[in-house]
């Protein structure tokens, strides 16, 4: 069954239309909420949900619960290749939970809101930018960790990073929803403008997964990894001194030593090597940078800091 969630009119007799997915079968009232596309430069969910609701669909004997697959929240910037709503120049993961009084965005994040609270579990699916590549992963806040990391133990993630609630943005649709009670896990993956098939077809076993120990799948999984957690440990962030073109020669997931090389920043018009590019830490790489243009100051890469005692995972 497919449903308009949230409808808006716009210019020239068109109209906005959010629309779900529910597939649904057996007696169970148990639902996982699905929920991608909220920047229209995240393509990575487009292709899980196809992946997820395909799949149930082949073997919906299987099924016995709620799944609802939300694959646009932000029809207008996928269809436009734009981060954000396109016209109004806004985030739309910045003005969560929106209002029914408010604006046209706000109105229509109000609605999305709504419809998705209630759930059992929800699974907030995003990609990185144009810039930057990021291993599968789970976000979560401090605040929420207790309640949600057994959960996202189950996602077959590489990473579960654990943020201080200082840096959790209140706007967000994981936080709205984790407020009021639905439990929702914030997954990042790959990079924007891009379908990386092998991060979705993990991320598709973890969802089949935390359906089946949600009791909503009845047939066989694949086993799961076990995720590195960031809990106790910091994040050191390695960033560029120099402009030119970052070339790295490190990559995801790789266990590095404080000081070691993991890239170079080159200049094209002198043919030299303006900054030899080393690591901040011990730890694991789980962001690196993708677009090679970099200026003084750019992010090149994240690393998890190696846990107490200097053991690497």
């Amino acid at each position: 069954m497919i449903k308009t969630v949230a409808s808006a009119s716009l210019a020239v007799h068109e109209k906005l239309n959010i629309k779900k997915r529910r597939i649904q079968n057996g007696e169970s009232t148990t639902r996982l909420s699905l929920v991608t596309g909220t920047h229209g430069d995240e393509l990575e969910g487009q292709y899980l949900a196809y992946m997820v609701g395909s799949y149930v669909d082949e073997h919906i004997d299987l099924l016995d619960g709620i799944l609802d697959i939300y694959p646009a929240l932000n029809p207008m910037g996928i269809d436009s290749i734009t981060r954000g709503i396109p016209m109004f120049d806004l985030d739309m993961n910045r003005i969560f939970p929106g209002s029914k009084n408010g604006t046209m965005a706000e109105a229509v994040c109000a609605s999305i809101v709504d419809d998705i609270s209630g759930s059992d579990v929800c699974v907030d699916v995003h990609s990185s930018n144009i810039f930057l590549k990021e291993i599968p992963q789970i976000r979560i806040s401090v605040p929420t960790a207790q309640s949600l990391l057994p959960y996202a133990k189950l996602m077959n993630v590489d990473f579960v990073w654990i943020h201080e609630s200082a840096t959790v943005l209140e706007s967000t649709l994981a936080h709205t929803l984790n407020t009021r009670g639905t439990k929702t896990l914030v997954v990042e993956m790959g990079v924007g403008m891009r379908i990386t098939k092998e991060y979705c077809l993990q991320l598709f076993d973890g969802v089949m997964n935390l359906m089946k120990s949600l009791g909503m799948w009845k047939g066989k999984t694949k086993p799961v990894r076990e995720p590195i957690v960031s809990e106790g440990r910091e994040v050191g962030f390695v960033n560029s001194d120099a402009a030119g073109i970052f070339v790295p020669c490190a990559d995801f997931g790789e266990n590095v030593k404080q000081g070691e090389h993991i890239g170079d920043v080159l200049d094209p018009l002198t043919g030299t090597v303006i900054e030899r590019v080393q690591a901040v830490c011990d730890g694991m790489i789980f962001t690196l940078r993708e677009y090679p243009v970099v200026y003084g100051g750019s992010l090149l890469a994240r690393i998890l800091k190696a846990s107490a005692g200097g053991e690497r995972e």
